[in-house]
């Protein structure tokens, strides 16, 4: 990829700035956390010496100097954005199966032009070879996560493959788990809830179990994992796996309130008390493994993604209420890295 150096002097207005902030304010710079990125890897210095901090200050009359990648052009309506990092668990010339990070959104929509998970997979694989059956504002996106929903989605790199896996869920036969922590002691160790859900009539943000005739069917199966105790301020809780059948908006997490157990750290189905989210301030929702029969080759793909380190210490938490693992807990919970 080309590289462009930016040389910046710092002027009285800027001193004492942090170095990422000082960055991300100069003409034809990328967002703040791309400048954090470009500084972490080296390549920005001040006075001809490697900068080690964004958190650095600069000071009047330094100079600063960046090596910014430069991306190509996009050939299409996505600017492609390298600075957001990719972590790809498989590749090859078909498809990409990846594990998202917390807080980002899939593809562009109010408030997200540039900074989406579609951006990145311009960069990466560039415009032309990502599938389009979603749009020329959707390349390579298969199915969705909620933005704070983190763990493995699928990428389809040609129109052929993307209509294969879309093909594999309307089918049922793509296996997507999820994990969740909810609030409450959920009494059957597997259960199956089949509901329709529809945009709420109350709140057009929120999704909702419905039997209006515009609502849609959405099954979601699930195991218990762990219990955890009630202590004095909260009720306990569940760690589960979800099986999704259909992928509805917010499909877990409505279900999840549906039958009186919300999410942990939810904070549009849940509760807000920061206290009885044990500090979460994210839903506690994870995809962490996809299995299904390549499309091209028909071999068996099975990828397992460990739970990020913001919601093991959640579980680190509870460790000492825990009332002991299920079967499938003893199975899977290993594998979490819990």
């Amino acid at each position: 990829m080309p590289q462009r150096l930016v040389n910046l002097l710092v002027g009285p207005e800027s001193d004492g700035m942090r170095l990422d902030a000082f960055l991300a304010a100069a003409d034809d710079m990328p967002s703040r956390s791309a400048c954090a990125r470009l500084v972490e890897g080296g390549g920005v210095t001040i006075n001809e010496t490697p900068a080690t901090s964004k958190s650095e200050r600069v000071l009047l009359g330094d100079r600063v100097r960046a090596l910014v990648d430069e991306p190509e052009p996009a050939g299409g309506l996505l600017a492609p954005n390298p600075y957001i990092p990719l972590d790809i668990r498989y590749e090859d010339d078909y498809l990409i199966v990846l594990s998202k990070q917390a807080g980002l959104v899939c593809h562009p929509s109010p408030g997200h032009v540039d900074d989406t998970l579609a951006n990145a997979l311009v960069a990466h694989c560039g415009y032309d070879h990502l599938g389009m059956l979603q749009g020329e504002e959707r390349p390579g996106i298969v199915h969705r996560l909620d933005m704070d929903t983190t763990g493995l989605m699928l990428a389809a790199k040609d129109d052929a493959t993307q209509r294969a896996l879309q093909d594999l869920i309307r089918l049922r036969v793509l296996d997507r788990r999820y994990v969740t922590l909810v609030h409450g002691y959920v009494a059957h160790d597997e259960g199956t809830i089949e509901t329709g859900i529809a945009r709420s009539t109350r709140d057009r943000i929120r999704m909702a179990v419905s039997d209006a005739p515009g609502a849609r069917e959405a099954i979601t199966t699930f195991r218990v994992l762990e219990r955890f105790e009630a202590g004095r301020r909260d009720e306990g809780y569940t760690l589960m796996e979800c099986h999704l059948y259909t992928g509805r908006t917010h499909q877990i997490r409505v279900h999840m309130r549906h039958i009186g157990h919300p999410l942990v750290g939810d904070q549009l189905y849940g509760r807000g008390d920061e206290r009885v989210n044990r500090g979460l301030s994210r839903q506690f929702l994870h995809s962490w493994r996809v299995r299904f029969d390549h499309p091209e080759t028909g071999e068996v793909v099975e990828v397992a993604d460990r739970l990020p380190d913001d919601l093991l210490d959640v579980l680190e938490s509870l460790k000492e209420s825990s009332m002991g693992r299920t079967g499938a807990g003893e199975e899977i919970c290993p594998a979490l890295g819990a």
